[in-house]
């Protein structure tokens, strides 16, 4: 089976953001993914873990020393890395796709990394964002913007595929695994 990472935040939001992540988790499992997280329970971190362990998949959580009282205590594995630097190398070594979900800073943090690595060929990991709400459309822009003027020598769409709806993004997955 197949691991799937998935980036999101870890707070508590509202429907038209917790629907469509609980949708997605769910199809997950049902297409036989197992889901490597951040290891909070979480907001959308929740959300993403409960749904996939109620499908059936395995959830591997990679927390940190500075938040492990907020790990999920009934994953299946989890792992408390000692910094966030250790915890995203982690993420991304157990995982075979990348799937990004709204989130905050943190999220941000880890997509822009997460695309410096496959951009230097570190990695060639399926890159996926859920654009929920349009959430990422300004990150959409802007990275056009870096292709536009020069800093993105890589084509985009080598880079990073975006999403309206689960269902494209586990169609993508599946195209893609």
């Amino acid at each position: 089976m197949k691991y799937i990472a998935v980036f999101c935040s870890a707070n508590e939001l509202e429907e038209k953001y917790t629907g469509p992540a609980k949708e997605f988790a769910k199809l997950l499992a049902k297409n036989k993914y197992n889901l490597v997280w951040g290891g909070t329970d979480k907001g959308l971190m929740k959300v993403m873990a409960s749904g996939v362990s109620e499908g059936g998949g395995k959830i591997v959580g990679i927390s940190m020393d500075l938040l492990k009282n907020l790990a999920r205590k009934d994953a299946d594995e989890m792992i408390i890395a000692k910094d966030l630097g250790e915890r995203k190398a982690t993420i991304l070594k157990r995982s075979d796709a990348i799937v990004v979900l709204v989130g905050g800073i943190g999220t941000l943090d880890e997509i822009t990394e997460i695309l410096e690595l496959k951009k230097h060929k570190i990695h060639n990991k399926p890159i996926v964002i859920l654009n929920t709400e349009n959430f990422y459309e300004g990150l959409k822009v802007q990275l056009q913007k870096l292709r536009d003027d020069g800093f993105l020598i890589r084509p985009l769409d080598e880079l990073i595929y975006f999403a309206n709806q689960p269902e494209e993004v586990i169609e993508y997955l599946n195209r893609s695994l």
